[in-house]
C-alpha cells in the first residue's frame, strides 16, 4: 500500500477542496524507444507512438468506435456461462481475478463485438481485450465468439476478428481447451455461408489462440510490429538449443514467411478492412461510393453473391504429405 498516494493526498485534496484533473497516466512510457508521450497526444493518435510508430492497447471500444461510420454501432450481448466452474485458486481465487478484471476493464469478459456499417457495408466486428487477464481464452470468450460468428451468418456480412491473446485460460483448464474445436466449428459455419473472415492479429497474439481461430481466417492483417506465434520465444529457444533470428515471431518476420498476408498501420485499419471485405462481398468500392454521393447518383446494386473463399484443406494436405 502506498500511503502517500492512498492516505495523504486525498486527505489534502479533501481539506482544501481541490479537483484531480489529471489522470495518474499522464505521461505514457514508449516500450520500444523508452520516450515519454503525453496521454492526451497518444489518445488522439489512437494510442501510436508519434516518434516510433509503436501500436500500444487499445481499449475494445475506442476501436469499435473508430472502426464503424460514425462510431456507431449495436453492442451485442452475449448469454452467461457457469463461472468458476473448477473452483479454482492459486495465490488468489479465481472468481477474486474475474471481478478485478472487470473493475479495470468496465467489461464482462474478453470479448467485445459490435454490429454496424464500415463504409455503408453491415459488418460485425469483435475485439478481443489483451487488459482482461491476458486476453485469455474461456468460456465466456468461446461462447461470444460463436455467437459473434452466428450473428455474422444471420446477417449475411463479413465478420472481422481483432486478437490480441496469451493463450488459453487455465483457470478453467479443459473447459478452456474445449472452446479452441467449439470455435473452428463456427469458423466452418461462416465458411458454409461463403461470408469472409478476416482476422487482424495484434500484440500479443499467441498461445492456443493462435493454434485455432486466429489462424484461420480468410485474410490475415496484422499491426506492425505485433508479436505473433504458440509458444514463447525463449522456450523455442530451450527447446532447440538455437538462437533464434532477430525479429522472429514478428509480424514482419511471418509476412516474409507468408503466416500474414498484409501489415496495417492502425491509422489505415478501417479503410483497408472495408476494401477487403467490399471486394470480397463483391459490393461497389469505396471509390465507386464517394462518386456516387458527391454526383448525387445512386450506386448499382448487384445481386452477385459473395466471393467464395476456396477450402484450403487439399493444400494443408498436400504441405503434410
Amino acid at each position: 500500500m502506498n500511503w502517500i498516494k492512498n492516505f495523504v493526498r486525498p486527505k489534502i485534496r479533501g481539506i482544501l477542496g481541490t479537483k484531480k484533473d489529471t489522470p495518474d497516466n499522464m505521461w505514457i512510457k514508449c516500450p520500444l524507444s523508452g520516450e515519454m508521450v503525453f496521454y492526451r497526444d497518444l489518445e488522439a493518435n489512437q494510442f501510436v507512438v508519434p516518434s516510433s510508430g509503436y501500436h500500444m492497447n487499445w481499449k475494445p471500444k475506442l476501436r469499435l468506435a473508430a472502426m464503424f461510420d460514425d462510431g456507431a454501432y449495436e453492442n451485442i450481448e452475449f448469454p452467461e456461462v457457469a463461472v468458476d466452474p473448477l473452483k479454482f485458486k492459486d495465490q488468489k481465487k479465481y472468481t477474486d481475478r474475474l471481478k478485478a478484471a472487470k473493475a479495470n476493464t468496465d467489461q464482462a469478459d474478453v470479448i467485445v463485438t459490435g454490429y454496424g456499417k464500415l463504409h455503408d457495408l453491415p459488418i460485425v466486428m469483435t475485439v478481443q481485450d489483451f487488459k482482461f487477464m491476458g486476453g485469455s481464452l474461456g468460456m465466456a470468450a468461446g461462447e461470444a465468439l460463436i455467437v459473434s460468428m452466428q450473428l455474422a451468418v444471420e446477417k449475411k456480412c463479413p465478420f472481422v476478428l481483432f486478437v490480441a491473446s496469451g493463450g488459453a485460460r487455465m483457470q478453467e483448464g479443459i473447459l478452456s481447451l474445449m472452446q479452441m474445436p467449439r470455435t473452428t466449428v463456427a469458423v466452418q459455419q461462416l465458411r458454409e455461408a461463403k461470408l469472409p473472415y478476416i482476422v487482424v492479429l495484434t500484440d500479443p497474439t499467441t498461445g492456443g489462440v493462435t493454434a485455432s481461430y486466429a489462424m484461420l481466417g480468410d485474410i490475415h492483417l496484422a499491426e506492425p510490429n505485433a508479436r505473433i506465434g504458440f509458444a514463447g520465444a525463449r522456450v523455442i529457444e530451450q527447446t532447440i538449443r538455437e538462437k533464434l533470428p532477430a525479429g522472429f515471431q514478428r509480424s514482419e518476420y511471418l509476412l516474409d514467411h507468408g503466416m500474414v498476408d498484409l501489415i496495417v498501420h492502425r491509422h489505415e485499419m478501417r479503410n483497408t478492412v472495408a476494401q477487403i471485405a467490399r471486394m470480397l462481398m463483391k459490393a461497389p468500392a469505396i471509390e465507386m461510393i464517394k462518386k456516387a454521393v458527391h454526383e448525387e447518383e445512386p450506386v448499382a446494386e448487384t445481386n452477385d453473391q459473395p466471393l467464395e473463399v476456396s477450402d484450403s484443406s487439399d493444400d494443408k494436405e498436400s504441405v503434410q504429405d
